[in-house]
């Protein structure tokens, strides 16, 4: 009981730019290889290891993420920063 927090104070949203289709399918990848799985699409929901975010993508080049679960011992810095790690390598950085 209390394994994961109901985000009610709010991870502020992440916003990408720069989200081409290339990059957004690396993206994904790289989460489903991190454990957690991604709906098809270019909008839905991110869940695994204790986090439940949603996403979209506009197809071209803005993702936004929300994150509204993720475990008591995680803050929102912590995913945000994973979550921008994967997108600077998928840029190639």
């Amino acid at each position: 009981m209390g394994e994961r927090k109901l985000d009610t104070e709010g991870c502020q949203g992440i916003k990408f730019r720069n989200v081409t289709p290339e990059v957004f399918s690396c993206m994904k990848k790289k989460l489903e290889s991190y454990g957690i799985e991604v709906s098809s699409g270019n909008s839905g929901v991110l869940e695994g290891n204790g986090i439940v975010a949603h996403f979209s993508w506009d197809g071209e080049a803005n993702l936004s993420i929300e994150i509204k679960e993720r475990p008591l011992d995680t803050y929102c810095g912590q995913v945000s920063g994973k979550l921008r790690a994967f997108w600077r390598e998928c840029q190639g950085y």
